[in-house]
C-alpha cells in the first residue's frame, strides 16, 4: 500500500466527513459544517492533511493554531489502513507545518473513554496532562437577566 498525503482542501470535505462519522472516538459538532471547515482551512492554510490510496480517502486530520498554541483535531484512519503508521505520518506532517510557523506547543483532545486513541497519542510522544481541565461554552450568548 502506497498512500499519498496532501494538504486538505474543501474538495475533500464530503469524503473526510464520512470518514470522521465512521471513526471511533471522533466527535462531530456544529463546528464541522462545510462553512466552518472552509473557514478553518482558510485560516490555517496547508496545515490539515488527507491521505489517499488511489482515489480513496483513507485518512484525514485537521490542524491549526492561534499564533501561540496549536490543536490537532479529528485524526481518523480508515480501518483498512490502520496500524501501519499512516496516522503517525499525518501527525508528523502537521507538526512539521507548525514548526515552520514557529508554534512551540500543540494540544489534542480525546474522549476519556477512548483507550485506543489515548494509546496512539502516547505511543507518539504526547503526554496526558492531569493538572488541567477542559471547559467549553457556546459563543452565542443567551439573553440573561441584567445584574443592574
Amino acid at each position: 500500500m502506497r498512500c499519498t498525503i496532501a494538504p486538505m482542501t474543501l474538495a475533500d470535505y464530503d469524503e473526510a466527513l464520512l470518514l470522521w462519522k465512521s471513526a471511533e472516538g471522533v466527535g462531530l459538532s456544529e463546528s464541522d459544517t462545510r462553512e466552518q471547515i472552509r473557514s478553518f482551512l482558510t485560516r490555517n492554510r496547508g496545515m490539515s492533511f488527507v491521505a489517499r490510496d488511489g482515489d480513496e480517502l483513507v485518512g484525514a486530520v485537521l490542524c491549526g493554531h492561534d499564533g501561540r498554541r496549536a490543536c490537532i483535531y479529528h485524526l481518523a484512519i480508515a480501518p483498512s489502513h490502520q496500524r501501519n503508521g499512516l496516522g503517525t505520518k499525518l501527525v508528523k506532517r502537521c507538526l512539521t507545518e507548525l514548526k515552520k510557523a514557529d508554534i512551540l506547543k500543540c494540544n489534542i483532545f480525546f474522549y476519556v473513554d477512548n483507550a485506543k486513541g489515548e494509546s496512539f497519542w502516547r505511543r507518539n510522544g504526547w503526554e496526558r496532562r492531569s493538572d488541567l481541565h477542559m471547559a467549553q461554552r457556546n459563543v452565542v450568548l443567551s439573553r440573561a437577566k441584567r445584574a443592574c
